[in-house]
């Protein structure tokens, strides 16, 4: 009696001619029909109970096409997905002549493509990844809706430091074609100068710029006793911050529970907090200004030396060094 999770190996999956190796073909075809084995791709089989396993299925794509993950299925392994596509996505070399099917998705590129092995599959680079998706999500036939998960997979790469802005424009300046360039250098530079999400930038194109008003530090850092944080938004001369309240980092009771941990610490040295929610922002962006003018009007009439005159400060957009 064989044991064919140990024919297989540890990635639960192997090629039928591997697999000859070990049996007779014989056998092989006898498991096949019996369902104890079942085909992932032609040559490609596993066990029937791990044939719905995405890692699995992840390793048996690659051996089938010899070629690397890339795009969301490369971003999935790297834990950027919270849950990975269905369809695999693999990048192989331009002369390999595969098709794509239900599953499996298979792009070619000239190009190559730089892997990397993160937890035994080897995978583009988050940045390659990342562009990847951006062009294949700004195609002329790409499903509705995957352009604004592009846009949030660069947030959350840049975000957790999966890669910079100046390691994505390094790959995006080879993809002189790519669809939609326009669009990610725009939000690259964006990141770049502090926007870490969608409501940060509508934040600071609708919210921050506030006439008279000097323009805001982005991401200021200020170290308090439980460690340092970095605040949307800071007047530092005047501790006023501005924070962004997306509900998907501030929506639960334990996130709440830190925001208000960490203004209160903010306010013993200090600092008044504004915070700004979603609605606030998109629909009532001249409230949140209003606010910010007469708090900034406020600390200036009552903060020492305030003889400090608005037209020495510097111009509305213009963006302080951090």
């Amino acid at each position: 009696m064989h044991d064919l999770a140990a024919l297989l190996g540890p990635s639960g999956t192997a090629s039928t001619s591997a697999l000859g190796r070990s049996v007779d073909r014989t056998t092989v075809s006898r498991w096949l029909s019996s369902g104890r084995l079942v085909r992932l791709h032609p040559g490609w089989v596993t066990l029937s109970e791990l044939a719905e396993d995405w890692t699995v299925r992840a390793h048996a794509a690659v051996g089938y096409t010899g070629g690397v993950l890339s795009h969301m299925s490369a971003l999935a392994v790297h834990g950027l997905l919270d849950e990975p596509v269905t369809r695999l996505d693999v990048t192989v070399p331009a002369d390999r002549r595969l098709r794509s099917g239900r599953r499996l998705r298979v792009y070619r590129s000239t190009r190559p493509c730089g892997a990397v092995r993160v937890s035994g599959l080897p995978v583009t680079s988050v940045a390659r990844a990342l562009v990847d998706t951006w062009g294949a999500a700004h195609r002329i036939r790409s499903m509705r809706g995957v352009d604004s998960v592009a846009r949030d997979l660069v947030f959350r790469a840049t975000r957790r430091g999966g890669a910079t802005t100046a390691g994505i424009e390094a790959e995006l300046a080879a993809r002189p074609e790519l669809p939609g360039r326009a669009a990610l250098t725009e939000l690259l530079g964006l990141v770049a100068a502090g926007s870490q999400s969608e409501l940060e930038i509508r934040g600071l194109r609708d919210v921050l710029t506030v006439p008279g008003l000097p323009a805001p530090h982005l991401q200021y850092r200020v170290d308090l006793p439980g460690g340092p944080v970095r605040l949307d938004a800071a007047w530092p001369e005047l501790k006023i911050a501005v924070e962004f309240d997306g509900a998907a980092f501030h929506g639960s009771l334990g996130a709440r529970e830190r925001d208000l941990r960490r203004d209160a610490a903010l306010a013993a040295l200090g600092w008044v907090v504004l915070r700004f929610g979603y609605r606030d922002v998109t629909r009532r962006p001249e409230v949140c200004r209003a606010q910010i003018a007469a708090t900034y009007r406020h600390r200036l009439s009552i903060a020492p030396g305030r003889g400090i005159r608005t037209a020495e400060m510097p111009r509305p957009g213009a963006m302080p060094g951090r």
